[in-house]
């Protein structure tokens, strides 16, 4: 989210928590390349809302290993310390090799954090292309691991690509992380909170869309699903979707925000975080569990 949006949120939260503590739709006009799934409620969990409420995702390597959350209690001191004051939704691969994307207020530059599955963490920075929007929501992690994906807030018609940091042998933290590549998407979407891959050229995406202009609902869960897997070595288009509205249930009214997502192929459960309006972020904000069918 935008750098005023999030400090607005960040203040909200630490005046509730001080108080708490004192008391299937598409209308593209293409064919589609896949056909669109169809995901069923089926159970939530509470968000906490300082360290859950960004992003999530599940971990293969080490196996056993808990499922990860972000949000602004997980943020390092020494790495806020440093500007880096934002976490979006996080991926790792089938490697264990786990990415947070940071963000700062200015600048011209994004880092993605990264822990190895020995526990190792490592920086590595993006300098920012022309045009290139300064936020760093969410990243997704290829299956083949060598590339990810990263989106920008606003109204976008396309997703970029990297080579995937610490796992692509391209890479390296003493090098800036180039943009490799671009999925160009035949609709526009706006405000992905985060994606993950359910298939090698599909994606899964949580949109915080508080229009409804562009698919007929708010709050979209949308199906990307790409003309090739990603390489690095060339341009894919990307066919969307927006299969479903996620669930805005809360004792209280307002503004529900849509944050990260995360597809488990192992057990085939699809989560995604909304966070409730008002004083309810700290009460009845859910992780949202689906299944296909």
């Amino acid at each position: 989210m935008p750098a005023s949006a999030r400090r607005r949120r960040h203040a909200v939260l630490a005046g509730l928590v001080s108080l708490a503590t004192a008391a299937v739709v598409s209308l593209s006009a293409s064919a589609p390349a896949a056909a669109a799934d169809t995901w069923t409620e089926t159970g939530s969990d509470r968000a906490d809302p300082l360290t859950e409420s960004q992003g999530l995702t599940s971990i293969e390597v080490p196996a056993g290993s808990p499922n990860r959350y972000t949000g602004i209690g997980t943020v390092p001191v020494d790495v806020s310390a440093r500007g880096w004051n934002h976490v979006g939704d996080p991926d790792a691969s089938y490697g264990g090799f786990y990415i947070e994307p940071y963000q700062r207020d200015s600048g011209n530059s994004k880092m993605f954090r990264v822990r190895t599955p020995g526990g190792t963490w490592t920086e590595y920075v993006h300098t920012l292309s022309p045009g290139e929007a300064l936020n760093n929501s969410w990243v997704a992690v290829s299956p083949d691991g060598q590339w990810m994906l990263s989106g920008e807030w606003g109204t976008m018609s396309r997703l970029l690509v990297f080579p995937t940091p610490g796992v692509n042998p391209s890479t390296s933290p003493s090098a800036n992380l180039p943009q490799a590549a671009t999925v160009r998407l035949d609709h526009a979407v706006r405000d992905v909170q985060g994606c993950d891959f359910s298939a090698p050229t599909t994606l899964l995406c949580s949109s915080d869309d508080p229009e409804g202009s562009l698919f007929g609902l708010t709050k979209p869960l949308l199906q990307i699903d790409l003309s090739a897997a990603p390489s690095g070595a060339a341009d894919v288009v990307g066919h969307v979707t927006a299969l479903r509205r996620l669930p805005l249930r809360s004792s209280c009214s307002g503004g529900f925000e849509a944050e990260g997502i995360d597809y488990d192929r192992r057990s085939g459960i699809l989560r995604v975080i909304v966070v409730s309006p008002g004083f309810c972020v700290l009460t009845d904000s859910k992780t949202y569990r689906f299944a296909r069918g």
